[in-house]
């Protein structure tokens, strides 16, 4: 194949909308960016094509809007949007960004269903089972039984268009053990393969012998219960265990509708199952589905996938029931699905549910500090909203060489801010940043800012040394070309960290400031050689590390006087490493510091950032189709630039949909002189009294006037880490946000309150409850035995402005 028939298609999993993004996204994101970045560098950039994007139907969303009194339109558009700002602020270079709501991919998926409804895959049954809201997915059991999310299934019984993945079965099992349909890691690959085959060893005889691979290849065996067939390696499954799937929903109708003649077969209107909705995603945004030429020529130039990075939770729709649809369909399928492990943090699975959700605004606001806008810079003034931006680009480097040094891909990994600092001052400030500094500050100083002649040093110790770096560097180049594709970026990153320590031993042996100081020519002579084996190094490892560290080997790059390393990368200029490429004579760039060291304070300042996040402002990248705009995970001031299945588990919202209207209650009784008041946001009660004298207290006028009474929205809701009963409430009161801490915890999960409209006290003094900030109490209704909180609420549809007074 000729360069210009050759491209790389990489996609990410498309990213629920029931959630803010958090670092489980990112890291994600970030590989793929990496690896995309790497291919353009090979390849050119016109042939490498990465997507991205956000899977936005399914029950869990309709329930999640209806909680936060708004449409599932609106609800998707402003999730989606924080995700979109998220990666524009961290300079993801993404091709395209598909949504499951956009015509082009309803159009598309409908297609798809059409054709595997033709071809005779698809048939309408009747069907009661368990049904896990918040995997969107079946599951095997009797009535309550626990789901993959940790959560109670519900019983449903529904009439559904089935698809016949059971048929499927062998051929999907000799796909996977040839490697023609390559699941990596291996781990993962075993765990396909189990699922696919059943329970084989339950449902074979024991006593009976085994098969010879050469006569059984193919054919099937009756053991006392079941047949038991062979793949065409010779291993064994159980016919049958693969059952057929689900691909329709009647009881909900956010989702796309299922298109004649099939829709026709049937008395109920059926929804699209969102794993075929979601999965087809990824041959939707090529343009299948369209009619449009450039479409169909994209989709011809770029289909089969050449990557699929998914989370390891979502191994089986990617590798049992999306090969299965493509096979039916007869296109062809993925070359190669790579799962990744979890991120942790605190040793557990982060989730929103468990107060341990690290947000990525978080680390990119605190490592941004610690580049200040220079007082004085050459040339025009830098806008506050460009150096916003560099600060940006300098912490999202940070955070993507920390969690490819750290987490091997594929294996779970751990994250905390104690890590993150120790590895970024140790690597990237003292390693690699130091590294540059100390060299290219010798040649301004000694050589007038001018690359010297490549050579060796006359000193043979020195020689011997510099010819051992030589070799390494060639070494390296190699070795790196190999992880990349294997995706052993951890590897990649160690490899490349080690030859740094080793450039850095050979600086420091050389000792060139001592030779500076000799009039010897010998000296000299090797001082000239230090320096220029020493930059040479530095060129190839900041070619090396350009798709992990793209802003900071940028800079690098600039102050090698090489000018910009986008450019070099787009011209090939990145391409074909050898020793030797820096030209003698190029003046280095101006200098400055690359990599600034971060003082301990700053896991303290992101500790604390996460305990009492700010309030963000509304995103500007939501659609303009919609009015109602929401918070994104952070203030961006850049907007623009080049997405449900996601890389870590979300929290399903609950079967429990709170009302939006209910009545408003009595208010409650303010405390006697003697008696202490109640903590301030935990909540006001209209209690039952069931003290008599207390039920007939009166207070006067007076009293009451002092109380203030507001409308709320809630924007944020959270749970506090370490605190069971405890949510973080982030509200708007129209002239002003505060931070309210309640305790129902135990009744309201978090997504139940995002975007109600509340009734709160807003004149209560301040107070500190677990380190954070509570200025505000919530009005609820005291209810039942245990004392459950109702809140008073009023409904979206109501005509009250938020901070409207009651009175």
């Amino acid at each position: 194949m000729s360069d210009a028939q050759k491209k790389f298609y990489l996609t990410t999993p498309i990213y629920y909308v029931n959630a803010r993004p958090h670092i489980g996204h990112a890291y994600t994101t970030i590989a793929a960016d990496v690896i995309a970045r790497r291919q353009r560098t090979l390849l050119g950039e016109s042939n490498v094509w990465f997507l991205t994007g956000t899977d936005e139907h399914g029950q869990k969303v309709q329930r999640s809007a209806h909680a936060a009194g708004i449409t599932p339109q609106q609800f998707t558009d402003e999730v989606s949007a924080q995700f979109r700002a998220l990666w524009q602020r961290m300079g993801i270079t993404y091709d395209d960004y598909i949504r499951t709501t956009e015509p082009r991919h309803v159009r598309g998926v409908q297609k798809l269903f059409s054709e595997l409804y033709s071809r005779g895959h698809i048939y309408l049954d009747t069907y009661t089972g368990q049904y896990s809201v918040g995997e969107e997915m079946f599951v095997d059991g009797p009535p309550g039984t626990i789901g993959p999310d940790g959560k109670p299934t519900e019983t449903v019984t529904e009439e559904n268009f089935y698809f016949r993945l059971s048929a499927f079965q062998g051929q999907l099992i000799n796909l996977i053990e040839s490697g023609e349909f390559c699941v990596e890691p291996e781990a993962r690959r075993n765990e396909v393969l189990s699922f696919l085959r059943g329970n084989v060893n339950q449902a074979t005889d024991s006593d009976a012998p085994g098969p010879d691979p050469q006569t059984w290849v193919g054919a099937s065996q009756k053991s006392a219960e079941n047949t038991i067939a062979y793949s065409a390696k010779g291993t064994s499954y159980l016919p049958g265990a693969l059952k057929d799937l689900s691909i329709s929903r009647s009881s909900f109708d956010w989702g796309i509708p299922v298109p004649e003649p099939a829709a026709s077969t049937s008395q109920k209107k059926h929804v699209i199952y969102v794993w075929l909705d979601a999965l087809a995603n990824y041959m939707t945004a090529l343009g299948y589905g369209s009619e449009n030429p450039d479409d169909i020529a994209r989709l011809q130039k770029f289909w089969p996938a050449d990557l699929h990075l998914v989370g390891k939770e979502i191994i089986r729709f990617h590798c049992v029931y999306w090969p299965a649809f493509l096979l039916a369909a007869g296109l062809p399928l993925p070359k190669k699905v790579q799962a990744h492990g979890w991120l942790l943090f605190e040793e557990s699975k982060m989730s929103k549910s468990r107060g341990n959700i690290v947000r990525t605004e978080t680390i990119l606001d605190a490592f941004g500090s610690l580049k200040p806008k220079p007082v004085d810079w050459p040339g025009a003034p830098l806008s506050d909203e460009y150096w916003k931006h560099e600060q940006d680009l300098f912490a999202s480097d940070v955070l993507r060489y920390f969690l490819l040094r750290e987490i091997s891909f594929g294996q779970d990994g751990s994250f905390s801010f104690d890590a993150l600092v120790q590895r970024y001052n140790s690597d990237l400030a003292n390693g690699y940043g130091n590294l540059v500094s100390r060299a290219l500050s010798m040649i301004e100083k000694n050589l007038e800012g001018t690359h010297p002649e490549l050579h060796l040093p006359a000193t043979p110790t020195l020689a011997e040394a510099a010819q051992k770096l030589w070799n390494s560097a060639s070494t390296l180049i190699s070795s790196i070309a190999d992880d990349f594709t294997g995706i052993r970026l951890t590897r990649v990153l160690t490899s490349i960290s080690a030859f740094i320590t080793e450039v850095d031993g050979f600086f420091s042996l050389s000792t060139p400031w001592k030779l500076a100081k000799s009039d010897a020519p010998q000296a000299r002579e090797d001082l000239r050689a230090v320096l220029a084996v020493t930059a040479e190094s530095i060129r190839i490892i900041t070619a090396l590390l350009y798709p992990i560290l793209p802003y900071s080997t940028a800079k690098v790059w600039a102050q090698l006087g090489l000018g910009d390393i986008e450019a070099a990368a787009k011209n090939g200029g990145l391409n074909h490493l050898t020793w030797g490429g820096l030209k003698p004579g190029t003046k280095l760039g101006p200098l400055g510091p690359i990599f600034p060291r971060a003082d301990k304070g700053l896991i303290q300042i992101m500790t604390n950032a996460e305990q009492n996040p700010i309030a963000p402002a509304p995103s500007k990248l939501v659609d303009e189709k919609t009015t109602h705009t929401a918070p994104p995970p952070s203030e961006s001031t850049h907007p623009g630039a080049a997405p449900r299945t996601s890389s870590l588990p979300h929290d399903n919202p609950g079967t429990q949909v709170g009302a939006s209207s209910a009545p408003v209650p009595e208010l409650a009784k303010p405390p006697a002189p003697h008696q202490e008041a109640p903590a301030s946001g935990i909540f006001a009660t209209a209690a039952a009294a069931t003290d008599p004298s207390q039920e007939n207290a009166s207070i006067t006028i007076d009293d009451f006037v002092k109380i203030d009474l507001r409308v709320a929205k809630v924007l944020v809701a959270e749970r506090i880490p370490k605190a069971d009963k405890l949510l973080r409430l982030e509200v708007d009161l129209g002239y002003e946000k505060r931070q309210i801490l309640s305790g129902i915890a135990q009744w309201y999960t978090p997504e139940d309150l995002i975007g109600r409209r509340i009734i709160i006290v807003a004149n209560l003094a301040p107070r500190k409850m677990r380190g954070l900030e509570s200025h505000g109490m919530l009005l609820a209704a005291s209810h039942g035995k245990d004392g459950k909180p109702i809140l008073a609420t009023f409904a979206e549809t109501d005509e009250i402005e938020l901070g409207s007074r009651l009175s």
